[in-house]
């Protein structure tokens, strides 16, 4: 990311969820201002929430040589809820990176002996100019303020982008399906072998049939979800799926070393990647990125990663989940299932609901 910006010409695009001031945090800005000296629109989106911690005036020397810095939904308790939680960087309408990881320091590593585990990837050929005009579209509305602004918007918040062998799916709190969930609804129904890593599960009623049907159809399905999380209640309630979801026939693992950050999904040969984890927050709340991509050559590369990512894993069974697990540490499962699947999306509603028109 740092080298394409430094070779930008005439632009670049930055959007995280969140942005902190250490060192790769200064590393980004001091790339920036380089772009900026060369003359290039350097234009930058980040979740005031999610980079709450970063002092606007950390953003100063790039704003006084001429940058444009935004923060995305600026913090008020009656819209708090709807967050950016895309990653995406673009140089020059030519090449784009999108992923799961954001800019601080423990997104430095390897993984395995340090930093998060997480996976991103770059991108060339016409989606990239989609990519472009999808920043365009969230700068755009970066204030926030009204509803009526937000269902004018919604058409470029939630949609499909086809290209010939790659689609980006878009999706916001607007009304309306969520593409994401639709295109993974659609592939699990002919699925054969799924493949997923993703830091938050907590997968709708839905989907959590449709992982079952594939394993009844003789299918199967993989899970590397993690040991470690900074969030722990999203790690309490993903645990609290376990046992009905190894009932079913689906392999569950745990990733070991770090914290899992990652969101991969390989469906024979579509896979997607990108900001997105499955969870009610980011299916239907947050406004997300991933990019599906219908190619065996893909499917080949993700699935090497996933194998190496078992490597690092604990494969949990049943027998074991249920001797180990406490009355105590079931209802804390319990409480926190409920504050995600119910709570969360609950306030998010009547957030929407109380915005001005």
């Amino acid at each position: 990311m740092l080298a394409a910006i430094d070779e930008a010409k005439s632009s670049v695009c930055l959007e995280t969820y969140i942005f902190s001031s250490g060192n790769l945090g200064v590393r980004f800005r001091e790339a920036l201002l380089r772009a900026l000296q060369r003359q290039a629109r350097v234009q930058v989106l980040i979740d005031a929430l999610g980079s709450f911690t970063l002092a606007t005036e950390f953003w100063k020397p790039l704003m006084r040589a001429g940058g444009d810095v935004r923060w995305f939904n600026p913090i008020s308790l009656n819209r708090l809820g709807f967050r950016d939680h895309r990653k995406l960087l673009v140089c020059d309408d030519a090449v784009a990176f999108v992923g799961g990881f954001n800019i601080a320091p423990e997104y430095e590593g390897d993984g395995v002996t340090c930093g998060w585990c997480d996976i991103g990837l770059s991108i060339e050929g016409p989606l990239v100019k989609e990519l472009a005009v999808s920043f365009v579209d969230m700068f755009a509305r970066a204030g926030f303020r009204h509803k009526r602004f937000a269902r004018l918007l919604k058409s470029c918040a939630k949609q499909t982008i086809s290209a010939p062998h790659e689609q980006l799916l878009l999706s916001g709190p607007a009304r309306g399906h969520s593409p994401i969930k639709r295109s993974l609804k659609r592939d699990l129904q002919r699925a054969h072998s799924v493949q997923i890593m993703i830091a938050y599960f907590l997968p709708s009623w839905q989907l959590r049939r449709q992982l079952a049907h594939v394993v009844q159809r003789g299918g199967r399905v993989q899970l590397i979800l993690g040991a470690k999380s900074d969030v722990l209640v999203s790690r309490l309630a993903a645990q609290s799926l376990y046992r009905r979801l190894l009932r079913a026939g689906i392999q569950i693992y745990e990733y070991q070393p770090q914290v899992l950050h990652a969101k991969l999904i390989i469906i024979d040969d579509v896979v997607y990647v990108g900001s997105a984890n499955l969870d009610p927050r980011s299916l239907n709340i947050n406004y997300e990125l991933m990019v599906r991509f219908v190619s065996g050559q893909v499917a080949e590369q993700a699935q090497g990663v996933f194998k190496r990512c078992m490597d690092h894993c604990r494969a949990v069974s049943e027998e074991q989940w249920t001797k180990e697990h406490s009355l105590w540490r079931r209802f804390k499962e319990h409480w926190a299932y409920f504050l995600l699947v119910r709570v969360d999306p609950y306030i998010a509603r009547r957030q929407w609901r109380s915005m001005p028109d």
